[in-house]
Order: C-alpha cells, then structure tokens, then sequence
C-alpha cells in the first residue's frame, strides 16, 4: 500500500469535512447557545495531545471573542489535580476527542461529574464511544474520522466545532454565517500551495522547524509542531512569536525553517521578528490574511480564520515525513488510541 495514502486524503478532503461539520454544527446551535450561557466561573476546554493544544487554541479564542475566562488544560492536569485545575464555582468544561475513548479525558470527565462542578460539553467523531454519551450535551462530528494515527482532518474539524461555539456564545450570528466561506477558502490553500508544501518538506538541508503563533494561534503552531515531530521526527518547536527573541533565536543558522502563523492586528510586530530571523540566516515562511509567503484571501473576520493555517503546515510535515523514507499514516512509537 503506497505509503501515507490515509493521512494524504484526510489532509485534502478536510473542505468537505467542514462543510459537513458546519451543517451538524447549525442544526445544534440552540443547544450551543443554552449551555454556553450557563452562569460559570469559567469555561475549561480540555484534551490529550493534539486536542490539548486545540484546547489551548479554543480558550483564547473563547476568551477573546465573548470577553469570559476560559483556559485549556490537558485531560490528565483535570484528572490528577483538581485543586490547581479548577476555580471556585461552577465551571462548564468542554472535552474534545477525536476518538470518544482516550482514558484521561474520559477519567476526567467522570471525575468532573462525581464532583458536580458544573456543565459537560463534548465534541468528538465517533457516536458509539463512551465520551460521546458522558455529557449534558454531546455533539459528534463523524466529517472528522480518521484512519491515520497522526490527526489532521479530525483536529480542524473539532477545532472548527470550537470556533463555532465561540461565536454562538458571544451572539455573533454574522460570524457563524461566514464560518460556511472556510472550507472554499481552505480548498484555494491546498491547491494553490501544494507544490511550496512539497518543496519545503522535501527539503533536507533543514535540520529544524520552528512554529511561531500568537495568541489564540499559539495552540495551532504547537499543533503543527506535533504533527512534524509525530510524522517525520524531525527537530520542531513552537513558541509565541516575539518569546523567540528572549533566547530561542540563538537557534537559528541557515538549516532552520521558520514559519509565522501572522495575524493581521498584530503583523507589524510578527513580522519584525520574522525580518530579523532572516537576517540571522533562516528560512521564512509567513502564513497569513494577505501580503504573507502564503495567503489566505478569505475576507472573512480574523477571529474565525485561524482554522486556515492549518492545511499548509500539515503539507509540510507529510512532505517531510514522505521524503525520510517514513509512512505518515503509522507514526514511530505511537497508537491512534491512548488508554492507560
């Protein structure tokens, strides 16, 4: 079987999966609504590996869009220490899993109920898992199922259902209405971009890949970052972009790969930095609205786009895991299931 041929057609088909998530999404945003509005000390979104960090992207996003505290956290913080994890009062945890089966997110959630600390929101693919059953509402995106170990089309379909949440949340409606413009925007990415994905992934005279994202991007560059490591255990960091100036850029040498997850209201900074990595000799690859290596287009708000940085990242790192001689489709070491 050619090598990589699952994680190659989830990676292309992921505009399909959207459009598919968007609908099951619009017909559960009253739902969305109600829970959402529940009086809460916080809003608490929580996963294990690439659904940690789409949970660190998804509460800055929450954050910043309806103005109320939301942190992410990993399944097994919530499972092993409460105290530190959660404030006083009732909390509306949002649990995300592209299996339904992971043990510590499942384990956290029981805990989470016993305990009777508030409201259990859950997006996951598969209908038939113990997690998709375990909440006051459950909302199952099946668009986002995967054969692969490594996630692609699974984490921006969930991480999609969490920007959706978002804007439901803070009555944004206009917004929920130009999440539908994503996945025509997302499928102009992976054509016009696939032939820079390839040459970058191939590429190996680099030896290290550095992800900078700021803000409710940070979650998504630690998730690009994951899937270079997890595909094609290559040297890869993801930091938040002007931290990489307090140390990390002695790093940099001409064997280096840099790429920007630019946002718009803060480029003039993100790009400075990205200037002077060039001049410390490293590679640069900026990714964003307009005016970037890579750009997007989308003329749609900032606040909803994020999920098209994505597309072009996970090229890269199939590219890359293609050229070593690996199979993307069963990553070294790793099982598409943890269970303890």
């Amino acid at each position: 079987m050619e090598r990589g041929i699952f994680t190659r057609e989830e990676i292309n088909s992921q505009p399909e999966a959207w459009q598919a998530a968007l609908d099951v999404l619009a017909l559960y945003k009253s739902d969305l609504q109600d829970i959402s509005q529940t009086n809460v000390k916080q809003v608490l979104f929580t996963g294990c590996g690439s659904t940690y960090y789409l949970a660190l992207a998804a509460a800055a996003l929450f954050q910043e869009t309806t103005g109320r505290s939301a942190r992410g956290l990993p399944a097994s913080e919530l499972w092993h220490y409460p105290h530190a994890s959660y404030p006083r009062g009732e909390v509306l945890l949002v649990a995300i899993s592209r299996s339904g089966e992971t043990t510590e997110t499942l384990l956290a959630c029981e805990a989470f109920l016993e305990q009777k600390r508030g409201k259990l929101l859950t997006f996951s693919c598969y209908a038939d898992q113990p997690l998709a059953k375990m909440g006051h509402l459950n909302v199952v995106l099946p668009s986002g199922m995967e054969r692969s170990v490594a996630q692609t089309r699974a984490f921006s379909t969930l991480y999609l259902a969490t920007v959706a949440l978002a804007v439901i949340a803070a009555e944004k409606g206009d917004l929920f209405q130009d999440l539908y413009k994503l996945p025509a925007a997302g499928q102009r990415i992976l054509t016009t971009y696939h032939e820079m994905g390839q040459q970058i992934g191939q590429d190996m005279n680099l030896d290290r890949f550095y992800w900078l994202g700021s803000g409710p991007r940070h979650g998504l560059a630690s998730e690009l970052s994951l899937k270079m490591k997890e595909m094609s255990l290559s040297h890869s960091e993801p930091f938040h972009f002007m931290e990489f100036r307090h140390g990390p850029k002695s790093m940099i040498t001409s064997t280096s790969q840099v790429i920007g997850l630019r946002s718009s209201v803060n480029q003039t900074h993100e790009q400075k930095v990205l200037n002077e990595l060039s001049e410390l000799g490293g590679k640069i690859v900026s990714i964003g609205e307009e005016q970037g290596v890579v750009s997007f287009h989308s003329e749609v708000d900032e606040s909803i786009r994020n999920i098209l940085y994505l597309p072009f990242g996970q090229m890269v790192a199939f590219e890359r895991s293609l050229a070593k001689g690996l199979n993307p489709d069963l990553p070294h070491n790793l099982d598409t299931v943890v269970k303890l």
